[in-house]
């Protein structure tokens, strides 16, 4: 199996396909060996649930992981160059955190397809065409630089709309930021009040001693 990864990889593809193998995670040895020289990686058909082993992937662009057990609070490594991700048909239910996630860890990411998760509704999988377009609207807005989403590109109208809809990611986080700067700007302000009240409480007590 190892021989035929290394053909793949020697060829100067960069691909590495682990599809079809049962695996619960990336072999270690295969991490080892030819983390570094991957560029696209697949792992779709698989029983993958974690995906801690893709932490030495940090230069690929390409993930495939349709057909695995993923759900929506998996965690996923930072992986600055990846581009373009594929997880159909996995067991996504939250979009919200789902997407959360892989806006913070993937800030490249230009192709994204989910299809046939139930946090993805679309006429497939039984949801209403509301559902569908609301569900296109908040993906775009979190993932400034997407172009495409499952099988339908993203265009300057419907990101228009999305954002109008949905604060985007980084509007949020400055936000949430803001509120925290004042909370701490509030505490600070308490405590340098308590601190000036306190000399004048001992002047008094001493007062009334000499008294």
């Amino acid at each position: 199996m190892v021989d035929i990864f290394k053909k793949s990889l020697v060829n100067g593809n960069g691909r590495l396909t682990l599809a079809y193998q049962e695996l619960t995670e990336v072999p270690p040895n295969v991490v080892k060996n030819y983390a570094a020289a991957t560029r696209e990686l697949d792992l779709s058909f698989n029983k993958i649930s974690e995906l801690r082993s893709l932490e030495g992937f940090y230069s690929i662009n390409t993930l495939i992981l349709d057909n695995n057990d993923i759900k929506s609070h998996v965690k996923f490594p930072p992986l600055p160059n990846l581009h373009t991700l594929w997880i159909n048909r996995n067991r996504i239910s939250n979009l919200t955190v789902f997407i959360e996630n892989i806006a913070r860890e993937f800030p490249k990411l230009t192709y994204l397809s989910m299809m046939n998760n139930s946090a993805a509704p679309s006429y497939f999988n039984g949801g209403s065409y509301q559902q569908y377009t609301d569900y296109r609207y908040y993906v775009i807005s979190q993932l400034p630089d997407l172009t495409m989403l499952d099988d339908k590109p993203v265009d300057a109208e419907e990101r228009y709309e999305a954002e109008k809809i949905y604060k985007p990611r980084s509007t949020v986080r400055k936000s949430k930021s803001k509120k925290k700067q004042a909370s701490s700007k509030k505490t600070r302000k308490k405590r340098t009040s308590s601190k000036a009240d306190m000399p004048a409480e001992e002047d008094n007590q001493e007062g009334e001693e000499e008294s």
